[in-house]
């Protein structure tokens, strides 16, 4: 999918809600209708089984952050979770709105929920980078997958997308650094060119956490094609996550931007150099700076340039004049033309 969707070098860009709908399904509808309006490819959520996922003490722990909301930090995630009978529902508003519907699995049972639902894309985070059996299970699915690498090196990453190809080949690795929010001077985006040389049989993109568009863009130039941008309605709403997403009119440059790379770069045809509208309107013509008698040679010192509503000869090209003579009397501010001149 992702080589067959990128090999003109379109991008493919994902809107990742995590938990931003903060525990509302209509926020987390709204975020489809939205980000699918303003330009995303794919919507991703993330789906956890707490209780699975974490141990018993780890899930009674207090949480007093200033994001939480509830007293434990167990009770403070199932708070913000993906309720599982939202999950077919959220995904026929993607395929309503024109998005593939993604989501990252936090454990098995997660896993299994998606598998059920038929979900588009599955994502592996950058947390389970090397978990070889988890990512075995994702592969085996057949789905598309997306894996961020974030903290993660070189050997870990060839061991995790070894297992993946084993399944298909409907892999994009993004480069990550995990930091949340990342500062611009830590976004070290230049990894993403050794991606594309280690694993040319993947796709290669770019998940960041800087609360700016110009990522996106830098990324694309660097080789990536497929690119993750958390989002938000309210960059001001409680939670972690809020303060460096995108806002819808945000996110909305970050694809316009992105998608314009491509286009910027290849050169002018020289066929159409010197013939813009402008030249024709304001371009000066060569002129006689003083009278320049029959036989005698042009040189840097009896020619300067005006604007005639006739263009003559381009003052651009007095190098294909200077050094040659006049076969006729120019007068003084007469345009120069090429038949005044000895070929």
């Amino acid at each position: 999918m992702f080589k067959k969707l990128t090999e003109d070098g379109t991008p493919f860009v994902i809107a990742e809600v995590g938990q931003n709908h903060q525990g509302d399904l209509s926020i987390a509808r709204e975020f489809i209708r939205i980000f699918a309006f303003e330009g995303a490819d794919a919507v991703k959520f993330q789906t956890r089984n707490n209780r699975y996922l974490f141990s018993p003490e780890a899930y009674n722990a207090p949480y007093h952050s200033e994001n939480a909301f509830a007293p434990t930090y167990g009770m403070h995630r199932e708070h913000l979770e993906i309720n599982p009978e939202w999950l077919p529902i959220l995904k026929e508003d993607c395929e309503k709105h024109g998005v593939r519907f993604m989501s990252t699995p936090f454990d098995e049972p997660s896993l299994e929920l998606l598998q059920s639902i038929d979900v588009d894309i599955l994502k592996v985070a950058s947390f389970d980078l090397g978990n070889l059996p988890f990512i075995n299970k994702i592969a085996s699915l057949g789905k598309p997958v997306v894996m961020s690498v974030g903290g993660g090196d070189i050997d870990q990453i060839r061991s995790s997308i070894e297992v993946l190809l084993g399944h298909h080949d409907e892999v994009a690795i993004l480069h990550c650094v995990s930091e949340y929010p990342c500062e611009y001077s830590r976004l070290g985006l230049e990894s993403i060119q050794i991606l594309s040389r280690e694993f040319p049989d993947c796709t290669i993109g770019s998940s960041d956490h800087f609360n700016g568009t110009l990522s996106g863009p830098i990324a694309y130039l660097q080789g990536a094609r497929v690119f993750e941008k958390h989002v938000t309605l309210n960059r001001a709403w409680k939670g972690t996550d809020h303060s460096f997403a995108l806002e819808p009119e945000g996110f909305r440059k970050f694809v316009r931007d992105i998608k314009r790379v491509r286009h910027m770069l290849p050169p002018k045809s020289t066929d159409e150099l010197g013939t813009e509208r402008v030249f024709f309107k304001l371009g000066k013509s060569l002129i006689a700076s003083c009278d320049i008698e029959a036989g005698e040679e042009l040189t840097l010192k009896n020619l300067s340039g005006r604007i005639f509503n006739t263009q003559y000869i381009p003052v651009r090209e007095s190098n294909r004049v200077i050094g040659k003579r006049a076969n006729c009397h120019i007068a003084k501010g007469e345009p120069i033309q090429y038949s005044n001149v000895d070929t």
